[in-house]
């Protein structure tokens, strides 16, 4: 006799992922709904459908190999994980502290692998579960603490490159004067949210690739923050020679949206170089010698 709950068409092993899926949907497209119609406006949070697309990608990509591990439930941490999860989002959701509420995602999707297949499901896709904390929006509080240094330093920067091609350039704070015009480093232009997206990226682009070399893989990770601050630097540059060259409606235009782009661009781009480089570069130091006859 089948099952009251059982869905007509669908194989017994699949029963429980459509109402996980039901579930999942019920909990988080209200989130997303909001989000959309709010956070993610924003140009400090814009990323996060973007994360959320990508996530959704590498979970497809590991489909096959967790659908093969073996079913072997971890029910005391999963359930546990489960519950904390579901803490977290009605925490989040109730009090409106969207860095809970999204913070859950990570803490159920663990939990579920565990429940439904254990242990080396979790292990299979740890990368699509940890990716998901690139759409967990940051505390003001951190945001307000770390921001400032940066757009301090990125404004010294800038001007002193700029000084030494000869643009009539100068500072006061993180106000650059360049001309008859002045330019705020604001938040979005080098704040610490623009260096989390940009760690987004770097942290998928070293998944990606998968270089076997600890060395290899260490050397990007730490090159995360350094790249990121300088296509930083690369944006703010463009900005202010876009605003000098052709005007303030410029600057705060399309070609502002376009900086953005750019900012994108310079980063991949390093990191491509960067990847390239340790990769001759590691493979002539673990080249074994040749001996001439």
């Amino acid at each position: 006799m089948a099952s009251a709950t059982a869905v007509p068409g669908l194989r017994p092993s699949q029963q429980p992922l459509l109402w996980v899926a039901l579930g999942l949907a019920a909990l988080y497209l209200p989130s997303y709904w909001d989000a959309a119609h709010g956070l993610w406006q924003t140009d400090e949070f814009g990323h996060a459908p973007l994360i959320l697309i990508i996530a959704g990608w590498l979970f497809w990509q590991v489909r096959h190999p967790v659908a093969s591990a073996p079913v072997a439930p971890r029910q005391g941490s999963g359930w546990l994980l489960l519950a904390l999860g579901l803490a977290l989002y009605a925490l989040g959701r109730t009090a409106g502290v969207s860095s809970v509420e999204f913070a859950s995602q990570l803490f159920i999707a663990a939990a579920l692998l565990l429940l439904l297949k254990g242990t080396q499901a979790l292990r299979l896709a740890w990368f699509p579960v940890f990716y998901l904390v690139f759409m967990v929006p940051l505390p003001g509080t951190l945001i307000d603490a770390m921001t400032e240094p940066l757009k301090h330093w990125i404004s010294i920067i800038v001007v002193d490159v700029l000084h030494l091609f000869g643009y009539p350039i100068g500072r006061t704070g993180v106000m650059i004067t360049v001309g008859q015009y002045e330019l705020l480093v604001a938040d979005a232009c080098s704040g610490l949210n623009s260096m989390f997206s940009l760690a987004a990226l770097g942290a998928l682009f070293i998944h990606i690739m998968g270089r076997k070399s600890r060395l290899h893989t260490a050397l990007l990770v730490l090159s995360i923050v350094p790249i990121a601050f300088a296509a930083n630097i690369v944006r703010v540059i463009s900005l202010v020679l876009i605003t000098y060259h052709f005007g303030d409606a410029a600057g705060q235009g399309f070609l502002h949206g376009a900086a953005g782009i750019v900012l994108m661009l310079v980063a991949l781009a390093a990191f491509f170089v960067l990847d390239w480089v340790l990769a001759r570069w590691l493979t002539d130091r673990q080249a074994p010698g040749i001996v001439r006859a």
